[in-house]
């Protein structure tokens, strides 16, 4: 193909081979592209102080129970089923207040901080809650900000408004484990109880194994050039809510603002926004279940991925392959002076 190749690797015991960030002998290299939209999705370890913004009422507290509950009477495991009720109730609000709130992070487009939105929220939050919950919620464009690449690029990030990250993340926590139960072993980007380290672990163990040519697949820019009919088709698989549904899609065209302007965005999922990475890993889930099917070995690290074949032989056979249907099924383009 052309500007690409298959690369061999081979097994170091050096502890510094292990380093994610840098690409040393025997090592896969991940480059974490989409790393600085990361963090908004993660739950809160440590206990905000302060007044809630939305107080608890008795019926969040049932629900706060019900969630917590893994063991039902008899072992039956609870089935959590994502609906638009459980992203606006006040636990699940409460949560992705104090998340988004923790995390900081620049003013959307209507210039509302962190700290505004701590004053503003109960205000504003009925409101917002019930068109939500008839449908009828539009999300603001998010606004462009540039950020340069380790590598000399830039970087393009989309910031929603603090209201939008906190309804995205609302989202993300009624959507997480639904899509985590079935996602890959071989997926570490944007997991959780996941990082870049056990990536690079298991990378190591395969090339121990003998698996020491290493097919580098790159994505080109990924984030920019995702289908949302593809998308939102992978996401409809396990969630039936209609109203869940609409919203995500009115985020993925929510348009960007750049220089004043509004543009409309007719593909990709806009780095910046707490429901972006995981959005990633469900359109890229079908990637990585077709390299199981296959009984590849593989590890992949958000729109980075690395597949251990025996021989450079087995390794153009594949990358051609794996290109075919990563061009033809989910519509991505492969950057092929950086796959090898």
């Amino acid at each position: 193909m052309n500007g690409t190749e298959v690369s061999r690797r081979h097994s170091s015991s050096s502890g510094d081979d292990r380093r994610p960030e840098h690409e040393h002998k025997g090592e896969t290299r991940f480059s974490m592209t989409a790393e600085n939209c990361r963090k908004e999705g993660e739950e809160a370890k440590t206990k905000d102080s302060g007044r809630n913004p939305v107080p608890l009422s008795n019926s969040a507290m049932a629900d706060k129970a019900e969630r917590e509950q893994s063991i039902l009477p008899n072992n039956q495991r609870y089935i959590h089923i994502p609906k638009i009720e459980n992203v606006v109730s006040d636990y699940n609000i409460q949560k992705a207040i104090k998340a988004v709130t923790r995390n900081k992070g620049a003013p959307g487009v209507d210039g509302v901080t962190t700290e505004d939105i701590k004053r503003d929220f109960q205000k504003e939050w009925p409101k917002v809650k019930q068109d939500l919950l008839e449908g009828k919620y539009r999300p603001k464009p998010v606004k462009r900000v540039e950020i340069p690449k380790p590598d000399g690029g830039i970087r393009k990030l989309g910031i929603p408004t603090v209201m939008d990250r906190i309804i995205q993340q609302a989202v993300y926590q009624d959507l997480v484990y639904t899509f985590e139960a079935a996602f890959s072993e071989n997926s570490y980007g944007f997991r959780l109880g996941r990082q870049a380290q056990q990536a690079v672990l298991r990378a190591q163990e395969y090339i121990q194994e003998g698996y020491d040519w290493v097919v580098d697949i790159d994505l080109e820019k990924f984030f920019d050039r995702v289908n949302h009919d593809i998308l939102m088709s992978r996401v409809a698989r396990k969630i039936e809510d209609k109203k869940i549904l609409l919203l995500i899609r009115r985020y993925l065209q929510a348009g960007v603002m750049e220089n004043g302007l509004i543009q409309p965005t007719e593909e990709g999922t806009p780095q910046g926004g707490p429901l972006s990475p995981l959005l990633s890993n469900i359109m890229l889930d079908d990637f990585d279940k077709e390299l199981e099917k296959r009984g590849l070995r593989f590890v992949r690290y958000a729109d980075d991925a690395n597949i251990y074949v025996k021989s450079e032989k087995a390794g153009q056979r594949v990358m051609q392959s794996i290109v075919k249907f990563l061009t033809t099924k989910l519509k991505l383009k492969v950057n092929e002076q950086k796959t090898q």
